[in-house]
């Protein structure tokens, strides 16, 4: 019922929401356009009834880039750490999404970079993209290193593409473990139920010493990372 009035809300809203995407882009006003993504999203966990126990958020610094990366559950994961994190945050998606009127002219406006997912040279020209704009924009990514969300609520294998971008942009990445979620909303759920999220912030891992060749000790330090804060959520709700 609460996914049924949120979507009622988002498509009242809609007409607005496209005269502000609209305006942000004539305007050339990025910033303006990614409040107004964060405010949406507030407003979708406030109705939902997601409760977020958030730790760490603190070791983040609002003027350093990074590299965001965690472990992924649900739909609601992207959303909701776009929202917490205390930057104007980038992410990559997958190029259909582009393909949908007005929102791919907001996405393009804010630096969303589009990868085709079916060959490895989409994946390799996204994450050049992506390094550029972290060398010459000073932004930050948020990446799923697991690629795809669980469909059993288990942890993933991961792919490199998001660590070839903290590598060859030099900067830190910082590992985020995420628990809850997959039981508010699965893959394959189209309702999200009310409950509670917990995430942690850990603190971030300087890849300075590492280059391209060391780049699966560096995806195994931040998995053990990502792997240990899960399994201190479940020894937690197990006391």
């Amino acid at each position: 019922m609460r996914t049924i009035i949120l979507l009622v809300i988002y498509v009242l809203c809609s007409p607005l929401l496209i005269l502000l995407i609209l305006f942000c882009f004539l305007l050339r006003w990025p910033g303006l356009l990614i409040m107004l993504g964060k405010g949406a999203i507030y407003l979708g966990q406030k109705i939902l009834g997601i409760q977020v126990e958030l730790s760490g958020i603190e070791r983040v610094d609002k003027n350093t880039s990074y590299v965001f990366m965690s472990n992924h559950l649900s739909f609601i994961d992207g959303p909701l750490l776009f929202m917490l994190i205390p930057q104007p945050i980038r992410v990559i998606l997958k190029k259909e999404v582009f393909r949908v009127p007005i929102l791919s002219q907001g996405m393009s406006l804010v630096g969303f970079v589009p990868v085709d997912r079916k060959g490895i040279k989409g994946g390799k020209k996204a994450i050049d993209r992506a390094t550029r704009m972290i060398r010459e924009k000073g932004f930050s990514f948020l990446i799923f290193p697991e690629g795809t969300r669980s469909r059993d609520g288990k942890f993933q294998p991961f792919k490199r593409g998001g660590f070839f971008l903290a590598v060859s942009s030099q900067v830190p990445v910082v590992p985020i473990s995420i628990s809850g979620t997959y039981e508010l909303m699965p893959k394959g759920s189209s309702f999200a139920k009310k409950g509670r999220v917990r995430i942690v912030f850990h603190p971030a891992v300087p890849v300075q010493a590492y280059d391209k060749d060391d780049i699966p000790h560096l995806m195994d330090k931040v998995r053990n990372i990502i792997k240990k804060g899960l399994s201190e959520f479940a020894q937690e709700s197990r006391q």
